[in-house]
């Protein structure tokens, strides 16, 4: 199996050189990743020579335009689905508010909505507030103990007026990976579509949305190495049954019936940076592909292989403590690298102290209060995360554990 190139990774990333950020081992990376070289480069580039409207008859403009055009089919290409099947807007928490509205136009009083409490409240609260219309929200509600979702308490709530289930890759708490092609399947067999926030699952490697067969996958950009974006990926059938949420006369526009403002030009454009970083990993791993999905499926590998390698030893440890709760699976073929501690006192306080070691950590809810009802456990005090992606090295893990030793 090939094996990660940590040193040419790590060279992809400018913060890594960074003289501000020497000494410090990132472990917040769940809340926002590092930004790639391509993603800046692209950046750079679209405010140097084309910060202007895309799409009118001009060279600097027709630029701009096919920038942006660029960008969507290549991040389309890595998640297997139609240019014309994603749209990118401020924030996951916004284009599912949109999604929200989109469905309010189109389901009637006494449909069902499923929801969970295992999610970040982007992927629940937008949903549950469609109850003000009259449309029945139903909880798929956790286990107390594990906070894991049980499939057969799915299979109790599914019924004929379920239009729709939202629930999460994994969360960005208990971080065990979720069945999605199975769960999409039960939703399915009973006539619903499913919402899949896969916020806290891509950025440790592009799923394959089509594989999936989720209706619509969301997750955010600035987690997957790029800029500050929400990505959607709304499948054609549903895309053409949901209410235009755009301008009237732009209803016809693939790319702007689900952005009801003008989008951020400059960083749609900056986003295709993720893909050509992609491009460069797999170059220098693999032999060559042309197949960007086929790419997807073994870059997808090799970051989960290396992330699952720094897990182990962190979840051995945590093992070792009778004072430390580990919130979600202690082994880590069942997670991903989202590792959150219930610790004494609040999981910011437990933050500040591992600042003074150089860990960028954090502590709190993590908008996942629901969560931490569910599990009778306080949101105020939350847990301390610990997040790591591929480029995380097996130093950083080492400092991390002689700094938990000496605050906790």
């Amino acid at each position: 199996m090939t094996r990660l190139d940590l040193d040419f990774i790590r060279a992809q990333f400018p913060a890594f050189e960074e003289p501000s950020l020497q000494n410090w081992s990132f472990f917040e990376n769940a809340g926002g990743s590092y930004a790639c070289s391509q993603v800046i480069e692209h950046l750079t580039r679209y405010y140097r020579q084309t910060k202007l409207q895309p799409y009118h008859p001009f060279p600097a403009s027709e630029r701009a335009g096919q920038e942006m055009d660029h960008a969507l089919a290549k991040l389309a290409a890595y998640l297997n689905v139609g240019e014309d099947e994603i749209d990118l807007g401020p924030s996951t928490s916004q284009n599912t508010y949109v999604l929200a509205q989109a469905f309010k136009a189109i389901l009637q009083p006494g449909d069902e909505i499923i929801v969970t409490n295992q999610d970040h409240e982007a992927n629940s609260g937008s949903w549950r507030r469609l109850s003000e219309s009259g449309i029945i929200i139903r909880e798929w509600q956790i286990d107390p103990q594990t906070g894991y979702l049980d499939l057969k308490d799915l299979d109790r709530l599914l019924g004929d007026k379920t239009r729709l289930v939202t629930f999460p890759h994994c969360s960005n708490i208990i971080a065990q990976v979720n069945p999605v092609a199975e769960i999409t399947r039960r939703a399915h067999a009973v006539g619903a579509r499913v919402v899949v926030d896969g916020v806290s699952y891509a950025g440790h490697g592009f799923p394959d949305v089509t594989a999936l067969e989720a209706d619509i996958y969301l997750f955010s950009l600035y987690k997957t190495f790029g800029p500050h974006q929400g990505l959607m990926v709304v499948r054609k059938e549903t895309r053409d049954a949901l209410a235009n949420q755009g301008h009237f006369f732009n209803a016809g526009l693939v790319h702007k019936r689900l952005t009801p403002a003008g989008p951020d030009h400059a960083q749609i454009a900056a986003s295709g940076g993720i893909a050509d970083y992609f491009d460069a990993v797999h170059a220098h791993h693999f032999k060559d592909q042309p197949d960007r999905a086929k790419r997807g499926h073994q870059i997808h590998d090799l970051f989960q292989a290396q992330e699952k390698a720094l897990m182990m030893p962190l979840l051995e440890y945590i093992r070792g403590r009778n004072d430390i709760r580990l919130l979600g699976p202690d082994t880590a073929a069942d997670r991903a690298p989202t590792i959150s501690m219930v610790v004494k006192g609040d999981g910011r306080a437990a933050a500040e102290k591992l600042s003074k070691h150089g860990i960028m950590a954090a502590g709190g809810h993590f908008y996942s209060y629901r969560l931490f009802q569910g599990m009778n456990l306080d949101p105020e005090a939350g847990a301390l995360r610990v997040s790591f992606v591929h480029y995380t090295s097996p130093n950083d893990i080492e400092k991390l554990l002689k700094a938990l030793d000496a605050t906790l």
